[in-house]
């Protein structure tokens, strides 16, 4: 199991749009930018489905995932890389709504990808480019 750094974190937080990866079955990606990624712990990112669907399609056949964050202005990127889950009612799908639209009142907020952290690397270019992070240390 991976674990969030305290700087990717931080990145999480100063981030505005979040690209996330999927892929189907037979291997055919996909990449949408996502506005919500909630940090629910040190190794649980919840992100918020506002208008996704080959992205969920995937999601159902194949739950591997990866997330950019990019704060370019601070020579930051990071992936994070995880297994998801998918809910569309229940607690945590009722907390992810009530953060989203006290937010922005008019977010669908569909549904809650809830993605265990696996793995987390370096992504800015450089010499530790590729570099995972190790959030246990």
């Amino acid at each position: 199991m991976g674990k969030l750094t305290d700087a990717v974190k931080n990145a999480i937080k100063e981030a505005d749009l979040y690209p996330l990866a999927t892929a189907s079955n037979s291997g055919h990606p996909n990449v949408v930018p996502v506005k919500f990624v909630l940090i629910e712990n040190d190794s649980e990112l919840w992100l918020v489905d506002n208008f996704m669907d080959k992205t969920l399609t995937n999601l159902v056949q194949n739950p591997i995932a990866a997330l950019n964050i990019l704060v370019p202005e601070k020579d930051i990127a990071y992936q994070i890389k995880g297994t998801t889950t998918i809910e569309t009612r229940g607690d945590n799908y009722q907390k992810m709504r009530d953060i989203v639209l006290e937010v922005k009142p008019d977010a669908p907020a569909k549904g809650l990808i809830v993605m265990q952290v696996t793995e987390v690397f370096d992504c800015w270019p450089g010499p530790t480019i590729g570099h995972r992070i190790d959030g246990n240390s």
